[in-house]
């Protein structure tokens, strides 16, 4: 059951001044004007004659991530996949649906962006807000329809679950979903999600597959919001971050890591939770991870401080510092992830 829930508990009793978040003003979605459309998204059956720009040895490492999931998978041992907001935002989160529909993925996780993208893409069929033809109006990221995520986040965290299971049981769940409509919904709100069939969050709730969601404060839009519960954001994003960790503490006999475009955070929490595992006797053993970004790799630079490249995080813990602490091997793929992607995943078609 869904009680009562409070829109916000950010109520402020210090001593200094506070923004009040009630004098924001919001619109429908529906008149948002986005950049992404479901006809700009690319689905499994586009790859079968599409080409590929990739220098070789970006294919060949590529196929090597490939098989190195299918053989994880085939001996029941977890593939972790972690991507920035852009892999949805660039069209390709039908690719990600079909891998967690073959089973080749076993948690996903990404950071607020991510979930939003997905979330209006499953709401409307469109995201990518045209940012520069709103922000000088003070209307970037306010559609009223993020209240919708904020109220799904405060009862999930009465609920005691987690970040993405929240979401995901909006959008699947109708007895959940008109719970949390009924709270917030407005008489102009889109009220049906109508493209569950672009949604991670709707693939993964519905295969029972871990899609959690680590986030900071006044890093989305949906913080933006009198709807903004701080605790609840933080504690459904803490329980994911749980999940995801219990996920890592599986891979003492080997598996995958994958990281797609998340340049601070998926490298922060991996690196976060391999210490935990080992902390708690579950040590990583020769996993394969792999980084997929657009910057030059320069391996040199890993240990030399005085190096930009030092400071890169994804570089530094994702294809450097935790493949080499747990006899693992390390993997960056340079180029642009609307061409790695899905040369990845027609790789594993093929073979799944």
């Amino acid at each position: 059951m869904v009680g009562t829930a409070h829109p916000t508990d950010m109520e402020y009793e210090g001593r200094y001044q506070a923004f009040d978040a009630t004098r924001i003003r919001t619109y429908p979605l529906r008149t948002r004007s986005n950049k992404v459309k479901l006809s700009d998204l690319v689905f499994p059956k586009d790859l079968a004659g599409r080409a590929f720009d990739l220098p070789e040895k970006v294919r060949h490492d590529v196929r090597a991530v490939a098989e190195a999931v299918v053989t994880a998978r085939q001996a029941g041992r977890p593939v972790i996949l972690f991507t920035g907001a852009h892999l949805i935002k660039n069209g390709l989160g039908p690719l990600l649906v079909d891998l967690v529909e073959r089973g080749a993925v076993t948690l996903v996780a990404g950071n607020g962006a991510t979930a939003i993208h997905d979330f209006e893409l499953a709401l409307v069929g469109e995201t990518s807000e045209n940012v520069p033809a709103a922000l000088d109006q003070g209307q970037f990221g306010m559609a009223y329809e993020f209240a919708y995520i904020n109220m799904a986040l405060s009862v999930g965290n009465q609920q005691k679950l987690g970040y993405g299971e929240s979401l995901g049981r909006m959008i699947c769940d109708e007895t959940f979903r008109r719970a949390i409509l009924s709270l917030v919904a407005q008489e102009d709100s889109v009220a049906q999600f109508g493209h569950l069939e672009v949604s991670v969050l709707a693939a993964c709730y519905r295969r029972r597959i871990p899609f959690t969601v680590h986030v900071g404060i006044g890093t989305d839009v949906i913080d933006q919001h009198p709807s903004f519960d701080g605790q609840a954001k933080g504690g459904c994003s803490g329980r994911d971050f749980l999940l995801y960790t219990q996920e890592v503490t599986k891979l003492t006999q080997g598996g995958v890591v994958l990281n797609i475009g998340s340049a601070v955070t998926g490298p922060e929490v991996l690196l976060k939770a391999v210490s935990m595992a080992a902390n708690v006797g579950r040590v990583p053993q020769g996993m394969l991870t792999a980084d997929f970004d657009l910057r030059v790799h320069e391996p040199r630079q890993m240990a030399d401080e005085s190096a930009p490249g030092y400071y890169f995080r994804d570089q530094k813990s994702v294809v450097t510092r935790i493949p080499q602490a747990f006899g693992g091997r390390g993997l960056y793929i340079q180029g642009d992830q609307t061409q790695t992607f899905p040369f990845l995943c027609k790789q594993l078609a093929e073979v799944l």
